[in-house]
């Protein structure tokens, strides 16, 4: 682990990438940081914590989150990072890091429940050409 500017180790790839993971997850449900804290005996700052992959999570704490937030522990390690090298994205394309930390933010989670709530394809369809169409601006 490397440290930072302020002597401070940099936190874990596996810890920011279960945070990430853990904040999409709990901001799809709409569920708030003081709730999810509740439910776990903690306080929000300590969800905080975890979210940013300061804080590591626990095998007995990663149980109760994922019971909390409705998913099985594995979940939480799914495109997880690895040891070895990964091909870097084409251009254009977005990494893991940063379609989670979308993801995580209300904004993120608003649009892919609208767009799951479409039910016709060709309607699903003009809502990406248009994305599309408005990107190229």
């Amino acid at each position: 682990m490397s440290a930072t500017s302020t002597g401070r180790k940099a936190p874990n790839a596996i810890d920011v990438h279960i945070g990430q993971k853990m904040r999409a997850r709990r901001v799809h449900l709409g569920m708030s940081q003081e709730k999810l804290a509740n439910g776990l005996g903690l306080t929000y700052q300590q969800v905080q914590k975890y979210e940013k992959g300061v804080n590591r999570v626990g095998g007995s704490r990663l149980q109760q989150m994922s019971d909390a937030l409705g998913v099985s522990p594995s979940h939480f390690f799914d495109g997880a990072p690895t040891g070895g090298k990964k091909a870097a994205p084409n251009e254009g394309e977005l990494s893991q890091p940063e379609i989670y930390s979308f993801l995580a933010t209300r904004d993120g989670a608003t649009l892919v429940r609208g767009y799951l709530a479409i039910e016709q394809k060709p309607l699903r369809q003009a809502v990406i050409d248009l994305m599309r169409t408005i990107a190229k601006k």
